[in-house]
C-alpha cells in the first residue's frame, strides 16, 4: 500500500471530493466571467490546478459542469432560505425576513445573477434538464404557502395570494435592481451601489412587498 505524502515525501494521494469542489469553484469563476459559450475547459482545469481530464472524468463535458455550476448556486439559495428557520414565527415576521434574506443574498452573489442571466439567454436549457432543481424548488412553494394560510387566518395577510407569484415578485424587485445597477445609475444620475443605496433600495422593497399583502 502506497504511503500517504508526508512532509513532501511520497506519492500524493487523490482525495476526488476536493478535486470536485476545485473544478466547481473555477468552473463558477470561469462561467461567471466567460459565460458558457466563452469559458474554456483549459482555463478551468489550469484555475483549479488539475488535469484538464479530470473535468471529463468528474462531470463528462462542459455543459454537464456548467449545470452542476447552476444546481450549486440555487442550492446555496435554498439552504440560506432554510437557515432562516421561518415555520413559527408570526407571518408578517416570516415574509419580511424571507424578503431581506433574497435581497441580502444577491448583494453578497453577484455571480449569480451573471450566471442566471447567461442561462436564460440560452432559453433555461441546462435548468430544464436538471432532476435536481424542481425538488430543491417545491418545499419553499409549500412553506410560504403555510406562511400566507397562516396570514390570513390571523387577519396579516389579505386572500388570494399566489405563492409562486409573491416568490417571484420578491426575487424579482430585487434581482432587476441588481442586475441593472449600472445603467440605472447611469440613467438617475447616483451611485446606486453604494451602501446607502442599497439599503433604501432594501427597505423600499420590503415595505413594499408587505403592503401588498395587508387586507
Amino acid at each position: 500500500m502506497p504511503a500517504k505524502r508526508a512532509n513532501g515525501n511520497g506519492p500524493r494521494r487523490r482525495d476526488p471530493a476536493a478535486t470536485r469542489t476545485k473544478l466547481l469553484a473555477a468552473a463558477r469563476r470561469e462561467f461567471a466571467g466567460s459565460g458558457l459559450a466563452g469559458a474554456r475547459v483549459d482555463e478551468i482545469a489550469d484555475r483549479a490546478g488539475v488535469n484538464k481530464q479530470l473535468v471529463y472524468h468528474y462531470f463528462g463535458d462542459k455543459d454537464a459542469l456548467y449545470l452542476a455550476v447552476l444546481e450549486w448556486v440555487y442550492e446555496e439559495l435554498r439552504i440560506q432560505e432554510r437557515e432562516l428557520n421561518l415555520t413559527g414565527l408570526p407571518p408578517e415576521q416570516a415574509i419580511r425576513r424571507l424578503i431581506e434574506a433574497s435581497f441580502d443574498h444577491l448583494a453578497a452573489h453577484p455571480d449569480f445573477i451573471v450566471l442566471l442571466n447567461d442561462e436564460n439567454r440560452g432559453g433555461a436549457r441546462h435548468v430544464r434538464g436538471s432532476r435536481r432543481l424542481p425538488a430543491m424548488h417545491s418545499p419553499l412553494v409549500s412553506m410560504v404557502s403555510k406562511i400566507l394560510r397562516e396570514g390570513v387566518r390571523t387577519g396579516a395577510f389579505r386572500r388570494g395570494i399566489n405563492p409562486v407569484q409573491l416568490y417571484i415578485s420578491i426575487a424579482g424587485l430585487s434581482y432587476f435592481f441588481f442586475s441593472n445597477t449600472p445603467t440605472l445609475s447611469a440613467i438617475f444620475g447616483t451611485d446606486l451601489s453604494s451602501p446607502a443605496q442599497r439599503r433604501a433600495r432594501r427597505r423600499h422593497v420590503v415595505d413594499l412587498v408587505m403592503h401588498s399583502l395587508r387586507p
